[in-house]
């Protein structure tokens, strides 16, 4: 079993309301037109019970993609604990300047618990400053992520006296790519040493858990979770 795999409880069936589909949510719509699928990342305008979803048409290269009325897509959204798909016809498009599209209102939905805060790769340069004992900030890598905590790798060791830091580092937030500063404290619960095979210096691995993280920051890292489990699985830790 794979890392990703043991995240994961076998499949089965949800109800709608438990996918908790807020205006704006990020989805994925799937095409099938070709023998592999093609997933887009769209969002959620609303619905109307048991008759229709309102979803922005997805951007390719900056233009809306084609769609035509009774096309079959499948629909994939992450509700903060559970991975659900759903197949859906193309009832109605509004093209420019509109570009949404009107899909059939699911009627079998699929999905997958979630174990725990996945994490996701990262290599993000994050600053690292003591918050009791006044240790000089520390430039070093954000190896990986998740709502909760991350990994931290440095070229030189923590002042071992220090079980608490402040860390700082930027997130990149789609769609329009913007960067946001990420500010939060965070606990120490354990250290790794590695030593590579090529005789470079030994790299310190610290395993942090976040104290005070902001809730919109959380919200971007579980976003940036999603989308890695979305698109990228190669990005689950």
């Amino acid at each position: 079993m794979n890392s990703a795999q043991a995240h994961e409880l076998k499949p089965q069936e949800f109800e709608f309301e438990t996918l908790n589909m807020q205006v704006g949510v990020r989805l994925q719509l799937i095409t099938h037109r070709r023998v592999k699928p093609v997933p887009h990342f769209s969002s959620l305008i609303g619905y109307v019970r048991d008759e229709y979803l309102i979803v922005r048409i997805p951007l390719e290269d900056g233009v809306p993609i084609g769609l035509t009325e009774g096309e079959r897509v499948t629909i994939r959204v992450f509700s903060g604990v559970n991975v659900c798909s759903f197949a859906c016809s193309v009832e109605r498009v509004f093209g420019r300047p509109l570009n949404y599209v009107h899909l059939s209102f699911p009627t079998s939905i699929q999905g997958t618990s979630l174990r725990g805060a996945m994490r996701v790769r990262a290599d993000l340069p994050v600053r690292v400053t003591g918050a009791r004992h006044g240790m000089a900030p520390m430039d070093c890598l954000l190896a990986n992520v998740s709502v909760t905590g991350a990994r931290i790798d440095s070229s030189q060791p923590l002042p071992p006296e220090e079980d608490i830091v402040d860390l700082q580092f930027a997130l990149v937030v789609a769609p329009d790519n913007k960067e946001t500063q990420v500010r939060t404290r965070a606990n120490i619960k354990n250290l790794a040493v590695g030593k590579p095979a090529d005789g470079r210096a030994e790299m310190y691995s610290y395993g942090v858990q976040f104290l005070d993280l902001d809730p919109v920051h959380y919200t971007l890292l579980q976003n940036m979770t999603y989308e890695a489990l979305l698109a990228d699985r190669g990005k689950i830790v």
